[in-house]
């Protein structure tokens, strides 16, 4: 990894037996980390078993072949691997970090992970009831209950308005046979994606992908329903009893392929990501004190980025806090950003990009996320040319674009005034 002349992470890239996968090879240190992912995730629930991908996932964990549960966990804590499935809104993702000396029994342990999870009783009904303590949980703070009620109302009829890790209702009612059902759909060898990072050579690399996926079954999972646009839907309150409102605020954004996606991504920095170098936390915070904090960003979802954004502030102040917000929104989509700003913006990202491959599992997940959305392997070492080539004009193009203050859709969780 270099970092000399500007960026680079030496990617190579791993064929065989029709698997393909993404390689940064690191020697430094003895540990070797695999990520691997397949579409899917909670976009294949069906309706009413919202949560059913992502509790079977964390079962998968939970004891395999003869191991039940505890006899896994001490396999695992013995070579100190960790191994962990997930499913997201639209993925389904799996990945071990592990010493080398570890790596046969990594391999094994995934494998049979995969291949033949127990899904024991007792083992469903202790996750199924840490997954039902977590769905409520996220609907004990204002925040939570906006949040949802925000993607419910931005995508009506679609997965992605409907919680991932499902709900209290959905999660009680899922039998093992649902479960069992999920990973059918969802293990195969198709559609596999895999990225791998430290103490391996494209040799041992491309010797390991047999042992740990030879096993699964043909053909790849279903397609997921593609992403519908956006709705706006102008302003909602959720009448909460509690001092402060939480705010959800967002509208559409655009694709991850879109040619603008990065001047987006640092035009949004300037107007709400960048801490307290932001204009809404400037607006919001420094300069009239409406709330300690404010920022948002794109959220990506089945390869498409919607802006979102938050904010708590007192009850009597949500009114000015919102009118502030549109009003940099506007401001931003009219004049686009200053020189300086966009200069410290490129600035700060440039120079924090190695910061983010710090080790073997950052790196991993990172060349993941980089097939998830059909980057080239050599998208990473081309972005810092890339962010210093943008120009103020261009950002203020890409502002007028995709920046619509009259259709920011707003959740308020709260009892605000004046709204």
């Amino acid at each position: 990894m270099s970092v000399e002349h500007g960026f680079s992470l030496p990617i190579q890239v791993v064929e065989v037996e029709g698997i393909t996968a993404w390689l940064v090879e690191d020697q430094s240190v003895p540990v070797v980390s695999v990520s691997w992912s397949w579409r899917g995730g909670a976009a294949l629930d069906p309706v009413g078993q919202e949560g059913t991908a992502a509790l079977a996932a964390a079962l998968l964990t939970e004891g395999a072949g003869s191991l039940r549960a505890t006899d896994f966990a001490d396999a695992l804590r013995d070579q100190a691997i960790s191994l962990n499935f997930s499913a997201d809104r639209d993925s389904f993702e799996g990945g071990f970090r592990a010493l080398t000396t570890a790596l046969p029994e990594a391999l094994r342990l995934a494998r049979l992970a995969m291949l033949e999870p127990r899904l024991d009783a007792d083992a469903l009904e202790r996750v199924r009831a840490r997954s039902i303590a977590n769905a409520r949980r996220a609907l004990e703070t204002p925040r939570g209950q906006a949040v949802r009620a925000f993607w419910a109302a931005a995508f009506p009829g679609h997965s992605a308005g409907r919680p991932s890790g499902g709900t209290a209702e959905s999660l009680a009612g899922l039998p093992v046979e649902a479960l069992r059902a999920a990973l059918g759909r969802q293990i195969h060898r198709g559609g596999l994606l895999v990225a791998a990072s430290g103490a391996i050579t494209a040799d041992g690399l491309r010797a390991m992908l047999p042992a740990l996926f030879g096993g699964l079954p043909a053909g790849a999972p279903p397609a997921v329903a593609p992403l519908p646009p956006f709705r706006a839907f102008g302003q909602q309150i959720l009448p909460t009893v509690t001092p402060q409102s939480a705010v959800i605020f967002g509208q559409d954004g655009l694709a991850s392929a879109d040619p603008d996606w990065e001047a987006a991504q640092v035009m949004l920095r300037i107007l709400a990501g960048g801490g307290f170098t932001s204009r809404l936390m400037q607006s919001v915070r420094e300069q009239r004190g409406l709330a300690y904090g404010i920022g948002g960003g794109l959220d990506l979802l089945f390869r498409h980025g919607v802006i979102i954004g938050s904010v708590a502030t007192e009850n009597a102040r949500v009114a000015e806090t919102l009118a502030v917000t549109r009003e940099e929104w506007a401001r931003m989509a009219a004049e686009g950003p200053k020189e300086e700003e966009l200069a410290d913006a490129v600035a700060f990202l440039t120079g924090s990009m190695p910061l983010q491959f710090t080790d073997s599992r950052r790196v991993a997940g990172t060349l993941l996320t980089l097939r998830q959305n059909d980057r080239p392997t050599d998208w990473l070492s081309g972005r810092p040319a890339r962010l210093r080539a943008l120009t103020r004009e261009r950002l203020a193009a890409v502002a007028q674009r995709v920046l619509r203050p009259d259709a920011l859709s707003v959740v308020v969780a709260g009892q605000p005034v004046g709204l």
